[in-house]
Parts: C-alpha cells; sequence; structure tokens
C-alpha cells in the first residue's frame, strides 16, 4: 500500500523557515522521481519542486520561479523520506503542501499524493 505522508508544518513568521517532511512507505522510494505540489487558500495547485530518483550530492532539482532561491528539496533514501527545507518565507507561501510520488514513466506526473501538511506564514 502506497503511503505519503506530510509532516513539518505550521505557523512562522514572514523571513522564518521550516522544513516539511514526506515519511513514504509501500514501494521503493528510491526509483521514483518526487514532487513538491502546494495549494494556497481559494487558490489552484501549484509546482514547487521535483528531484530525482537518486537524490544525493549530483541530484537534480528543479523549482518554480516563486520559490528558486529560497526552497531546497532533497531525499534520504535510506530512510524513504523527502524532504522540503523553506527559507525566506513569505506570506504568499501559506499553503496546503503536499508531496507527490511521479509515475514510473518518463513524464512528469504524479500518481500518489499525501494528505498535505499546512504552512502558514504570518505575522
Amino acid at each position: 500500500q502506497v503511503q505519503l505522508v506530510e509532516s513539518g508544518g505550521g505557523l512562522v513568521q514572514p523571513g522564518g523557515s521550516l522544513r516539511l517532511s514526506c515519511a513514504t512507505s509501500g514501494f521503493t522510494f528510491s526509483s521514483y522521481w518526487m514532487h513538491w505540489v502546494r495549494q494556497a487558500p481559494g487558490k489552484g495547485l501549484e509546482w514547487v519542486a521535483a528531484i530525482n530518483a537518486g537524490g544525493g550530492p549530483a541530484f537534480y532539482a528543479g523549482y518554480a520561479d516563486s520559490v528558486k532561491g529560497r526552497f531546497t528539496i532533497s531525499r534520504d533514501n535510506a530512510k524513504n523520506t523527502l524532504y522540503l527545507q523553506m527559507n525566506g518565507l513569505k506570506p504568499e507561501d501559506t499553503a496546503l503542501y503536499y508531496c507527490a510520488r511521479n509515475s514510473g514513466g518518463n513524464a512528469w506526473f504524479m500518481d500518489y499524493w499525501g494528505k498535505g501538511t499546512l504552512v502558514t506564514v504570518s505575522s
């Protein structure tokens, strides 16, 4: 049973930092690209970041322009866990953050999603 469980969300002041985690089980985590996607209140889904299956020191990582330079996606395949380090948080980063597994194909398509963790950036 594929399971993705996000954690680490909460209330943070503008300019602050949070690290989100996504604990996974039920599949070979190290074989899959992973994503973070978010949904702000009243808005649609926004892709945030992606990371290749291997991770490691020479991993591929891609970011939305809105978070580039502030957020860092990473993974620990030994722990089957995906991370999102968020620095310099802004009020517009307030959203429900989901981790999602990329499909086994070549396209960027998220086939499994967690339930999300809420990040609120407010003074």
